[in-house]
């Protein structure tokens, strides 16, 4: 099992990280983060397991480009709350 966080960064500017939960591969975050984005080029999700000592271990990464999140949505879409 792993005490799993994610991290939220936008052109490589960490914007956001989750509270680590404890003892889980399932685990579930309703948290938000919210910042100004002006020109941005792409999104990244980064799990990590928070180790006690030394460096965390990175697990997964996820990244999704704006372009691509504008082309898929309609006009009335919106981003906020996303």
């Amino acid at each position: 099992l792993l005490d799993p966080y994610v991290t939220v960064s936008v052109d490589q500017v960490r914007v956001g990280q989750t509270s680590t939960k404890q003892k889980t591969n399932k685990p579930t975050y309703n948290e938000e983060f919210s910042t100004t984005v002006t020109d941005g080029h792409q999104i990244e999700l980064s799990v990590f397991h928070d180790t006690p000592i030394g460096y965390d271990d990175f697990v997964a990464n996820c990244t999704l480009h704006f372009q691509d999140l504008l082309r898929s949505a309609g006009p009335s879409d919106s981003f906020e709350g996303w």
